[in-house]
């Protein structure tokens, strides 16, 4: 099913794989881990390796994504991570990694849509992405994993992030990488983008109801721009 255009008036992201260069950041990392490896091994390619486990996880990561919320610990396990952001525990001076023409995109959607950050991550570590990259003025609203009693797949963030946005849940897209983004838009009424820069595969993001896919998340910017009503 197409996108109905017209009816959009607000926009809600997810960040993970999204506005956050997920998929690249756990290669990165999973590269440095395998270091001495690469020294013992010269023949072995850490980073072709590193990128293919990546990519092997994220059907199953999506499926155990929303078992938190089923089991209703997801609040716990935010506050859990929220807590380790807080010691300090693991940070990094630029922990993130951003998606190519995102805050581009972001810059030039901003004077036409009220725009929301709806995300499964937890306060702090939400904050810390937005504040690297100083993405907070372009947001109305952020809705993290500890905003509403359920997250992603439910509908209450997109519907939370409408009602702080002065829309209705059916007239917010949400643009999202994973099927729990796609399946919150629909419990909520909105429409919705897969992108396939994160976590996402076309086919499983097409089943889960997704009216549009696209590439990358900078490629919403053409679709949206000649149709904005704000």
């Amino acid at each position: 099913m197409p996108l109905d255009l017209p009816r959009i008036r607000a926009i809600c992201f997810d960040v993970d794989g999204t506005l956050s260069n997920t998929d690249d950041q756990f290669v990165l990392k999973l590269v440095n881990l395998l270091s001495p490896v690469q020294s013992l091994f010269p023949n072995f390619d850490s980073q072709a390796f590193s990128r293919k486990v990546v990519m092997a996880t994220e059907t199953p990561g999506n499926y155990f994504f929303g078992l938190p919320d089923r089991l209703q610990i997801d609040d716990e396990i935010a506050s859990i991570g929220d807590f380790i952001y807080r010691m300090g525990l693991g940070k990094e001076q630029h922990p993130f990694l951003l998606i190519d023409g995102a805050k581009t995109m972001l810059e030039k959607l901003y004077p036409h849509y009220p725009l929301a950050v709806v995300s499964a991550r937890g306060e702090r570590s939400t904050g810390w992405f937005l504040d690297q990259f100083n993405l907070w003025p372009l947001f109305k609203t952020v809705v993290t994993a500890q905003t509403c009693a359920y997250t992603k797949p439910y509908p209450d963030p997109i519907e939370w992030a409408a009602k702080e946005m002065g829309v209705l849940p059916y007239e917010c897209l949400m643009v999202g990488d994973t099927t729990v983004d796609i399946l919150a838009a629909k419990a909520a009424g909105a429409q919705s983008i897969g992108v396939l820069c994160g976590f996402g595969e076309r086919d499983e993001l097409k089943a889960a109801g997704a009216d549009m896919i696209v590439k990358t998340t900078q490629d919403i910017t053409s679709t949206l721009l000649g149709h904005s009503r704000i």
